[in-house]
């Protein structure tokens, strides 16, 4: 199928994986591995769906039987196990940027099947929430899904939680997550936000070109954010696995901390230890990859050293109380 490039959606998704609209991960060579939009995959059709909607037959029955399933094996599972459990259930599913954007005004979106580094992490947080809850319906996963990507749970575009320091620090006060930033080492690494990437690059954003309002609301929200100093731990660290494995657990969610201009963190996934390291199950835009969601043989350790503009990694932890051995 022939490729259409878009220079301006570019310009964002070479930008940042969990700014909603525009989501990439970029190559060695700091250009992007594959930065396309295919005419198939600007007709197909979005799957929304509201907290009160019944949903789609397939999806309804997917998730539903995933919920009851896992729901029984919450003392039969550790924490670690139970997220990674859900977390795989996406590998192969196929890599789609822009899926939250398709529509002329703000929708919750539900699609388990095109899935970015963001939308992927949202997916498996809200089942292993309603999981821990014992939560089995569809419309359950659909309520726990607004509660986490919007601002206090109400669905409007300015509400939607665009940088992972404003989806962070939402869960965080909902109670569904924590961040972890000690010991120091090896969180001995301290950002200080700046964040206007949105705001001054409007134009590449569908829900905010020529909506002065929308723009308005949400450089406000970016510039309450600015000055504010977060701890990470810097990607050298990541080598000392002893110290490392003491930290950061299975299933932790990992954010990749950026230098660049305007943003905070480039890329999300989820914390997995193997033999030779700490990996992260993601949704990725890399050929190599597939396009799609994976389980990588490459370390995370050898995927950030390779690329100068991420620095390390910050680390947040699902609060599941009613999950464990």
């Amino acid at each position: 199928m022939k490729k259409i490039y878009v220079s301006l959606m570019a310009i964002a998704t070479l930008a940042s994986c969990n700014i909603r609209a525009n989501r990439t991960e970029q190559a060695t060579n700091g250009k992007p591995d594959s930065v396309t939009t295919t005419t198939a995959q600007k007709q197909r059709p979005t799957k929304e769906q509201t907290p009160k909607s019944k949903g789609s037959p397939t999806d309804r029955t997917r998730v539903e039987k995933t919920l009851k399933e896992l729901a029984t094996m919450r003392k039969k599972l550790t924490k670690g196990e139970m997220i990674l459990r859900v977390a795989r259930l996406f590998i192969g599913k196929p890599y789609v940027a822009h899926t939250l954007d398709r529509n002329s005004s703000e929708k919750l979106v539900v699609n388990l099947d095109e899935l970015d580094c963001t939308t992927y992490l949202e997916n498996v947080v809200a089942m292993v929430l309603c999981i821990d809850r014992g939560l089995t319906t569809f419309d359950d996963f659909a309520d726990m899904l607004m509660k986490i990507r919007y601002r206090g749970g109400k669905l409007s575009y300015e509400n939607r939680l665009h940088y992972f320091h404003w989806w962070l620090t939402d869960n965080e006060r909902m109670g569904f997550v924590e961040e972890i930033s000690t010991p120091n080492p090896p969180f001995t690494a301290v950002q200080k936000l700046k964040i206007n990437y949105m705001s001054q690059n409007q134009s590449a954003y569908d829900m905010l070109r020529n909506n002065p309002r929308r723009v308005s609301a949400i450089k406000a929200l970016e510039d309450a954010t600015n000055g504010t100093s977060v701890r990470y731990i810097p990607k050298q660290q990541l080598k000392n696995v002893a110290l490392m494995r003491s930290v950061v657990h299975d299933g932790d969610l990992i954010a990749l901390v950026t230098n660049k201009k305007n943003l905070d963190t480039t890329h999300l996934g989820i914390a997995v230890w193997h033999k030779d390291g700490l990996h992260l199950i993601n949704a990725s835009s890399l050929t190599k990859n597939g396009n799609s969601v994976v389980e990588p043989t490459e370390t995370l350790y050898h995927y950030l050293m390779a690329r100068p503009y991420n620095t390390g990694i910050r680390v947040a932890r699902l609060i599941l109380p009613n999950t464990g051995r």
